[in-house]
């Protein structure tokens, strides 16, 4: 029996689709003083629902629609994210493992990845807007697998580098596209969680990574060596997972094929107040100018930064770091992993306390402050010969990853307007590769085999971001309090009771405005 208290409503709606868009078109309203028109520039989501609210769900219902989305959707996205952190970080365990290429040659194929990622992030960005999102990311998925495979084919540092660089392509729609669809599917209360579900990959790879690199590291045979058996299993394992996402990964809520069509109506009511609308296949030059104005857009790029230089320099050198503390390559595999593990519970505590407090960037000062801590152990004690101490030191170190998967969180909870949204996660990338790229060059030969200098700057540049956060977290707050005022004025103005406020909340939803533009929308701190 359906949970639905209007289920004639739904019904009805199909019937006067036809006569309600030609009025809707013509229907224009003025909020903050930008005209929108309404059924040309709305979302996606108003061919399925309409601008006010014409179903009601009850909490029972919803609780049951959200276990079934968190049976399906964030362990898809976990799959993805576990083999793209896996494929990524492949050079680290080949690195040990009789890779050929060393020395600066081995930071220029490190950096080669990121640069890749880097040029193809905003034509990545592009393309996926235009295009049914999940079938984008799966073809993606299919290609870099065969890429990754095709490394066991060649030995040489130019072959090496084109290879990087094209996973890197591959490699650049992946956050971007996830964190939209959990935007799509998730109250912003939720996205934080299901955020780290799927980010708590990167920690569990480095675990799962290792005792893989362990085991194929045994082989001794004469036929090939075993960093191409790494390579042939891994990209196996990416053409595996890209063919799950092209066949159960929906696009949206509006395309989801596994929902019912009133489970569908049903998850665009539940995310209705949050404001964050849903897609929309058209580029808005006024939501790009927007995005490129927004002071908060610099500040992320900035904090990004300052997370994403450590994340290159360590994703690459970790293992090195390891063994130069005095193990042999097979300790080394093995004594990396429980770093990963530290870091997936860091995720998941930081995730989940985020949700919990609708707080952003406090979870993001909690994890960054074990791992300057790890760095300036790692500097005070590179001569002491205390092997547990540094070891304790690179696990801990680890913690500032999941400062990232909140940072994606911020972005789902606090952009609105579809453009406007892949415009900030497609800059947000960007700085990641370029983060990244930069850090795979702080590690240098000539600093072998302590590092200090590449240490010295984790420190300093972890330390840094904590006053980045507080000022983000101040701005937020500071924007929801002219928001609260603009909305009061306005219902003064207007006459509008508690009621209206929650009608006009509703009409605003699915309309494609921007954070800036729609003065109902609130800011995670």
């Amino acid at each position: 029996m359906s949970s639905i208290t209007d289920k004639k409503s739904i019904d009805a709606r199909e019937d006067k689709k036809s006569s309600a868009s030609r009025d809707e078109e013509k229907h224009v309203f003025e909020t903050d003083a930008v005209s929108i028109v309404d059924s040309s520039d709305g979302d996606e989501a108003l061919k399925l629902v309409g601008r006010e609210r014409e179903a009601q769900f009850s909490e029972e219902y919803n609780k049951k629609l959200r276990r079934k989305l968190d049976f399906l959707i964030p362990p898809i996205c976990a799959a993805v994210y576990f083999t793209q952190f896996l494929d990524k970080t492949s050079l680290n365990y080949a690195s040990i493992m009789g890779l050929p290429i060393t020395g600066q040659h081995y930071n220029l194929v490190s950096l080669a990845f990121y640069l890749g990622f880097l040029v193809w992030e905003f034509p990545t960005v592009y393309i996926s807007q235009k295009l049914r999102i999940a079938k984008y990311l799966g073809a993606n998925i299919v290609v870099w697998g065969i890429v990754l495979m095709l490394h066991a084919s060649t030995t040489s540092f130019g072959g090496f580098f084109a290879l990087r660089f094209l996973l890197g392509m591959c490699e650049s729609c992946v956050a971007p596209i996830l964190i939209l669809i959990i935007s799509m599917f998730y109250k912003k209360d939720e996205q934080g969680t299901r955020i780290s579900w799927f980010y708590v990959m990167n920690g569990l790879t480095q675990v799962f990574g290792g005792f893989v690199a362990y085991g194929i590291s045994f082989y001794s045979g004469k036929n090939i060596t075993p960093y191409k058996i790494l390579y042939l299993l891994f990209g196996g394992l990416a053409i595996l997972v890209g063919l799950c996402v092209l066949v159960w990964l929906p696009d949206s809520p509006i395309h989801a094929h596994m929902l019912t069509k009133e489970e569908r109506i049903a998850v665009l009511e539940r995310v209705r107040d949050d404001q964050g609308g849903m897609e929309n296949k058209k580029w808005k030059k006024d939501q790009i100018i927007e995005a490129l104005t927004d002071i908060r857009t610099w500040l992320i790029v900035l904090t990004t930064l300052l997370t994403s230089i450590p994340n290159g320099a360590l994703s690459n050198f970790s293992n090195i770091i390891i063994k130069n503390f005095g193990y042999t390559s097979k300790q080394t595999l093995i004594l990396a992993t429980p770093g990963g593990l530290i870091a997936s519970i860091t995720v998941l505590l930081c995730g989940w306390y985020s949700d919990r407090k609708n707080e952003r960037m406090l979870p993001i000062v909690m994890c960054l402050i074990p791992t300057i801590i790890g760095s300036a152990m790692l500097v005070g004690l590179n001569d002491s010969g205390k092997k547990g101490a540094l070891l304790f030191a690179s696990y801990i170190i680890g913690t500032f990853g999941s400062a990232l998967s909140t940072i994606y969180a911020y972005n789902a909870s606090n952009t609105s307007g579809h453009t406007k949204k892949n415009t900030i996660n497609a800059i947000t990338l960007a700085s990641f590769s370029l983060g990244n790229i930069i850090g795979t060059e702080i590690f240098l030969p000539k600093d072998a085999p302590s590092y200090i200098p590449g240490k010295i700057a984790i420190l300093v540049l972890l330390t840094v971001q904590l006053f980045v956060s507080f000022l983000l977290r101040w701005i937020n707050l500071r924007l929801n309090k002219k928001k609260q005022a603009k909305l009061a004025e306005e219902k003064a103005r207007r006459g509008w009771t508690d009621v209206d406020v929650q009608k006009e909340r509703e009409r605003h939803a699915f309309l494609d405005l921007t954070d800036k533009q729609n003065m109902f929308f609130i800011y995670t701190a």
